[in-house]
């Protein structure tokens, strides 16, 4: 959120203020006014240029201050919790799962309120030579406990689209409703948002099929719960 490097203007303090900070600070408001008591986002997006010229750690404590910013106005108004979601890529963010334990440790520390995760199923490195980082599970397995949302989609060895969970995707698809639950079961976890993240082409023959491939979506997980 309040993280964007805008280097072409001649006052970038000034702009992400005015852009993100307050942006986010009016987001805040609008939750309250939805009688809602949490907010999120992606903790942020580097420029390629940030990201490959060693501004990485100096960003992202930028962004860590101004987040704080925002949650200590958010508590104010009655604000519980913020959500930030883990990404795929290092300019994005939490895209292994030791570099997502490290960020939340940080912007955990003497934060205004809890930061907690946004945990998809299909994001990891897919250039990490680690393979536990694309396996949704070993994710699941480390954040259960610190992420109430959870965003579903089926999901392939190149995690190259947000699936719905329809027989053509499931049958080789990794994401198995019992092996999810079982996880969460097994950490006693009971109050958690299963969110499907589904996206479909405006395309035929996509588009002729968004409906019945939602109701097999949510058929497919309906059967486990």
């Amino acid at each position: 959120g309040a993280y964007t490097r805008l280097n072409h203007l001649a006052h970038p303090e000034a702009e992400i203020r005015k852009y993100w900070i307050d942006w986010f600070k009016k987001f805040a408001e609008i939750t309250i006014e939805l009688e809602s008591t949490t907010m999120g986002s992606h903790f942020g997006i580097l420029t390629t240029d940030d990201y490959s010229n060693n501004n990485f750690e100096q960003r992202k404590n930028q962004n860590i201050e101004h987040w704080h910013e925002i949650a200590d106005y958010a508590k104010k108004l009655g604000i519980e919790k913020i959500l930030w979601e883990p990404m795929s890529v290092g300019r994005e963010y939490g895209e292994t799962i030791e570099k997502c334990e490290i960020l939340q440790k940080q912007i955990n520390k003497n934060s205004p309120l809890p930061f907690k995760i946004c945990l998809d199923v299909d994001h990891g490195d897919l250039s990490s030579k680690n393979p536990d980082d694309t396996d949704p599970y070993k994710w699941l397995e480390k954040f259960a406990e610190d992420s109430p949302v959870i965003h579903l989609k089926q999901s392939s060895n190149n995690k190259s689209g947000h699936w719905p969970f329809t027989q053509e995707h499931n049958k080789n698809g990794k994401i198995i409703p019992k092996n999810v639950l079982n996880i969460l079961k097994s950490k006693n976890i009971k109050d958690v948002d299963l969110i499907l993240e589904l996206s479909f082409k405006e395309r035929e023959p996509w588009d002729s099929s968004i409906e019945k491939s939602l109701i097999d979506s949510v058929n497919y997980w309906k059967k486990d719960l």
